[in-house]
């Protein structure tokens, strides 16, 4: 897929507010996380739309194992459940990869998150990374270990990022969090020291193709000097 002039060749998404979201509306928090699917599956078509070749969407963190264990419960049987959804993207050519500490996660789930790799096609266009029981920190050690184990006495930024979860995605050159925080929270780390960053108030179920494009549109317009 071409990257359209002026467009992120790639992003990631902090998809925050969605408990919040149901909260206000009268529902029960964890019915937000149902919403926020839904949205995640409109977004990534947005993206495709745009000519975007890399994503990441942050979907539960280490962190959120922490929540309690009936919003965890809940939101692991969401995933086991909606998870194909992605097999529209994949018709469309996009290539389906999960990060982070998927030991975490009971068979039905590992499961699915296998199957969906295996129907990934030989040759995709673009690229959907789901961060699921993710942590950057936690990423960063996992390089180091596996770099120590190699037999590595000293290593270069090049070796750590080969040895990353991301190894084969390209850093973002923007990150969009909605829901109100002005945080990373743990999200891409390292791959995000020269990303252009965006917040919106907006929560994840409300976020809307033309704030996106206008959030597109604004990165269009900075000028990223990388330090130079």
């Amino acid at each position: 897929m071409e990257t359209k002039p002026n467009r992120p060749r790639s992003i990631g998404i902090i998809m925050d507010g969605n408990r919040r979201w149901a909260q206000e509306r009268g529902k029960l928090k964890v019915e937000g996380h149902l919403y926020g699917h839904d949205k995640a599956v409109e977004v990534l078509r947005w993206c495709k739309d745009e000519g975007i070749s890399h994503v990441v969407l942050y979907a539960f963190s280490t962190e959120n194992w922490n929540r309690s264990p009936e919003e965890v419960s809940y939101f692991l049987d969401l995933l086991t459940n909606k998870l194909p959804d992605l097999g529209e993207a994949q018709e469309q050519g996009g290539e389906v990869v999960f990060i982070g500490d998927s030991t975490r996660f009971g068979e039905p789930l590992a499961s699915v998150m296998r199957g969906i790799e295996q129907h990934n096609p030989s040759n995709p266009t673009h690229t959907i990374a789901i961060a699921l029981s993710y942590g950057g920190r936690l990423e960063i050690v996992t390089a180091v270990n596996k770099l120590l184990a190699s037999g590595k006495t000293s290593v270069c930024e090049d070796d750590v990022a080969k040895a990353l979860w991301t190894c084969d995605i390209p850093d973002p050159d923007l990150i969009i969090r909605t829901g109100g925080e002005q945080r990373l929270s743990n999200f891409l780390p390292w791959q995000s020291v020269y990303s252009e960053l965006f917040f919106t108030p907006t929560y994840w179920p409300e976020f809307s193709k033309e704030e996106f494009v206008a959030i597109l549109d604004e990165y269009a317009s900075r000028e990223r000097r990388h330090g130079h």
